[in-house]
């Protein structure tokens, strides 16, 4: 939520304008965001007495029928649209087919948009909220570790253009996080791992205690799903829950002054440097958290080969990495990917590298001042170093598959398989659209559909002039025989 301030004055020239904006949100930390006794979510949608939900499919089939029976008590009406979305698919195409949800359930300004999901999911439909009318709100309901970690602290929404993450985007602030970590009790172990990365990234940065507790825990945290699994001990899920709090911490501390990135020096951008194009560069694409480790062990490497970061430190750190089965190496990690992510990032950062190294572990700097002759020189040598990690490097299921991408489905069985027994018939009837089974899973042009084959997306077919659900009256509780004037503004 966000209120201007502004002042205009004449000039000799014309005009000079200033505009201040404050921008304010919230977070919540819940344990059942579903469970109908908490209220806190549903009155975020008791003005309108609907609500328009975006989410994961694999989230549907889990939580589907606890959801629809949490917003059937507090007597709200409850439309959803199903989606499957992986790095292939965090594409303009599945940014229109939620864009078209939102005109046929007939969004009213200021009507906010439910999104659950991980924190792809999170960055389409937020950025589908930033264009749509320029500015619908959003609620978010994170299920993935890097969803509750990274995603949902920052105000970044974007889809990737080409082999480039996150191209095209916005900063648009949710009103509401809530943060359920009981969410991670059906996250596979990989996604778990791939999150794990996200948390050594700010800790080794910025606050070694975390650090410390995720070295001293991490096997447990990456198999106990952070201490939320069955049989998970106190101990752990006690540890889990500190380092997940104070590493939502740090991130805002560093976030909140510096939201929409106009100082470019990001403590947060560890691992960010060389990652948003390697990421994508394999056939298959590799995890987000995946991809960030190689960076960050590549940007350690060198942090350690300038003196910045001590023999120690750089074998602790890597050491953490290979523990918990997160890559610190790739074939494709080459000099090719080094050279052209070095141009590409030079461009998003104003022509500076602003590499963010620790310096020592638990703080940071940043190194702008390094040639290509070092970047090659210190590939090489981190090269021959990994050598001696198991794996040679390599990570635990590194690349996307069911879990995080709309190219198969998870082994969860979907609610509405259940028949009458569980409620699944009322759950089925709020679908409005299912980008999951609509021909093709959100892999973009050429991907891969449900049933296996390629082709044409098939869910970007309703973008024509015409009339839209909100353009007559609308047929939401509350707003009966209302109309919303000329659509878009």
């Amino acid at each position: 939520m966000s209120d201007m301030s502004a002042k205009v004055l004449e000039t000799k020239a014309g005009f000079h304008v200033e505009g201040y904006e404050k921008i304010e949100y919230d977070f919540s930390f819940v344990d059942g965001v579903f469970d109908k006794e908490h209220t806190d979510l549903a009155k975020l949608f008791e003005r309108w007495q609907r609500c328009l939900a975006v989410m994961d499919v694999n989230i549907y089939n889990v939580y589907g029928k606890q959801m629809q029976e949490y917003f059937s008590h507090h007597n709200i009406e409850l439309k959803i649209h199903k989606t499957m979305i992986g790095e292939k698919a965090k594409s303009i195409e599945t940014f229109l087919s939620i864009v078209d949800s939102m005109t046929e359930f007939g969004i009213i300004r200021k009507e906010p948009v439910l999104v659950v999901g991980g924190g792809l999911v999170t960055d389409v439909v937020g950025f589908a909220c930033a264009a749509y009318r320029r500015n619908t709100n959003y609620v978010r309901i994170p299920t993935t570790v890097i969803g509750l970690i990274d995603a949902s602290v920052s105000i970044k929404v974007a889809v990737n253009y080409g082999n480039y993450k996150n191209r095209l985007g916005a900063y648009h602030a949710p009103m509401h996080t809530f943060l359920d970590f009981s969410f991670l009790r059906t996250l596979p172990v990989a996604q778990t791992r791939n999150g794990f990365a996200e948390l050594i990234k700010i800790s080794s940065c910025a606050h070694l205690p975390t650090f410390d507790l995720l070295d001293r825990y991490s096997e447990d945290l990456v198999n106990t799903a952070f201490g939320r699994a069955d049989g998970a001990k106190k101990e752990v899920r006690d540890a889990a829950d500190k380092i997940n709090r104070a590493g939502i911490f740090e991130m805002l501390k560093l976030e909140t002054p510096n939201l929409h990135e106009i100082g470019l020096d990001r403590v947060i951008a560890y691992g960010h440097t060389w990652s948003p194009l390697h990421e994508l560069t394999p056939e298959v694409p590799l995890r987000h958290g995946h991809a960030i480790s190689i960076d960050m062990a590549y940007s350690a490497t060198l942090a350690n080969h300038r003196k910045l970061l001590s023999d120690e430190e750089h074998k602790r750190l890597l050491d953490l990495f290979s523990r918990v089965g997160l890559s610190i190496d790739h074939p494709d990690f080459n000099e090719e990917i080094l050279d052209k992510g070095t141009q590409a990032i030079l461009k998003t950062r104003d022509g500076k590298l602003r590499l963010a190294v620790p310096h020592p572990l638990g703080s940071c700097i940043f190194v702008n001042d390094v040639g290509h002759d070092e970047l090659m020189e210190v590939l090489h040598k981190h090269k021959q170093f990994v050598k001696n990690y198991p794996r040679e490097g390599a990570g635990l299921e590194a690349f996307v598959d069911a879990s995080d991408t709309g190219y198969t489905m998870n082994s969860n069985k979907p609610v509405e398989n259940g028949g009458k027994e569980n409620g699944s018939s009322e759950l089925k009837k709020a679908v409005i659209n299912d980008d999951a089974s609509n021909g093709q899973a959100n892999g973009g042009l050429g991907s891969t559909n449900v049933d296996g084959k390629t082709g044409e997306p098939q869910h970007a077919k309703k973008h024509a002039a015409g009339v839209d659900a909100d353009s007559v009256a609308t047929n939401g509780n509350g707003v009966q025989n209302a109309t919303n004037g000329a659509n878009g503004h």
